[in-house]
C-alpha cells in the first residue's frame, strides 16, 4: 500500500554485501529488479538468523525472505515459497588434509559419523545433515553458531578454531580463493531447488513474484547474473511448477 518492498536476506558475497559505495549480491540485484518493474521501492535488512527472519514474516516486518531457501517440506508447511530460483546444495567445509592418515579429515559422508558440524542458527541445513545421519545409521552432532553468518564460519574452520562447518556451496566457493586451506569437496546433499518465501496470507505477492520469475528466468539478464555470482540457474519451464 505504500509503495515499498520491505524484504530481508542474508549479509554474504552471494546475497547481498557492500564493498566501499557498491552494494551487490545475486538476490539483492533480483530483488531490485522486481521492485523496479513493479514500480516498487525496495527497503531490504540483512538479519543472519533465520529464526529472527520468520518471525520479522509473522509479525509484518518484512514482506518477503529474499535469499535461497531449500525448499523443504517443513518449510512449506509454514510459508509460502516461490518457483525456484536457483540451484544449489550444501557442502562440508573442512581444512585440507595436509598430513597423510589426519584422522580428521573427512573423505566421504560415512566419515562424518560421530563428528560435530557447525551451522548458522537455526539453518534450514540442519535438517539436512539430521536426514543424512539416519542415512549413514550414526550421530552427526550439530552445533548451532549465533553470532556468525557462514562466511564467518569457514573462517573459522580456515584458521583452525573449529573442524567442520555446513554451508551453500556457492557461498564456499567464494572463499576458496582467499582461503586456499579449506576444503569443500564433500557434499551433503544434491543438488535442489532454492526458493524465496513469503508468509501464507501473501498470495497476492506470490503470484505476482511467480508471474515475473517465470519470465525473467528466460532472460539473458538472469543467465549473466547467475554466471556472475557462480550460481546454476534453473532450466526455463522446470521452475513452472510452484514449490508452494
Amino acid at each position: 500500500a505504500e509503495g515499498i518492498l520491505h524484504a530481508v536476506t542474508e549479509y554474504d558475497p552471494i546475497s547481498y554485501h557492500a564493498a566501499g559505495d557498491t552494494v551487490a549480491g545475486f538476490h539483492y540485484e533480483l530483488l531490485t529488479a522486481f521492485a523496479r518493474e513493479h514500480g516498487l521501492k525496495c527497503d531490504l535488512s540483512a538479519e543472519m538468523s533465520f529464526g529472527k527472519q520468520l518471525e520479522g514474516l509473522k509479525q509484518g516486518k518484512y514482506d518477503l525472505i529474499a535469499y535461497g531457501l531449500l525448499a523443504t517440506s517443513e518449510l512449506k508447511d509454514s510459508l509460502l515459497l516461490t518457483i525456484p530460483i536457483v540451484l544449489n546444495r550444501q557442502v562440508l567445509v573442512q581444512r585440507k588434509d595436509t598430513a597423510h592418515g589426519d584422522t580428521l579429515a573427512i573423505a566421504n559422508q560415512l566419515d562424518l559419523a560421530g563428528k560435530t558440524v557447525h551451522v548458522v542458527k537455526d539453518s534450514p541445513a540442519m535438517l539436512r545433515i539430521r536426514n543424512l545421519g539416519d542415512e549413514i545409521g550414526d550421530t552427526i552432532y550439530i552445533h548451532e553458531i549465533e553470532r556468525y553468518g557462514a562466511e564467518q564460519l569457514i573462517s573459522l574452520v580456515a584458521h583452525g578454531d573449529i573442524d567442520y562447518a555446513v554451508c551453500d556451496e556457492s557461498i564456499a566457493r567464494t572463499a576458496l580463493d582467499s582461503l586456499p586451506q579449506i576444503d569443500i569437496s564433500v557434499a551433503i546433499g544434491f543438488t535442489q531447488f532454492h526458493s524465496w518465501a513469503v508468509s501464507k496470507q501473501s498470495t497476492a505477492l506470490l503470484d505476482s513474484l511467480n508471474s515475473w520469475l517465470e519470465t525473467y528466468e528466460k532472460s539473458k539478464a538472469y543467465h549473466t547474473l547467475c554466471r556472475q555470482y557462480g550460481l546454476s540457474p534453473v532450466i526455463p519451464n522446470r521452475s513452472a511448477t510452484s514449490s508452494q
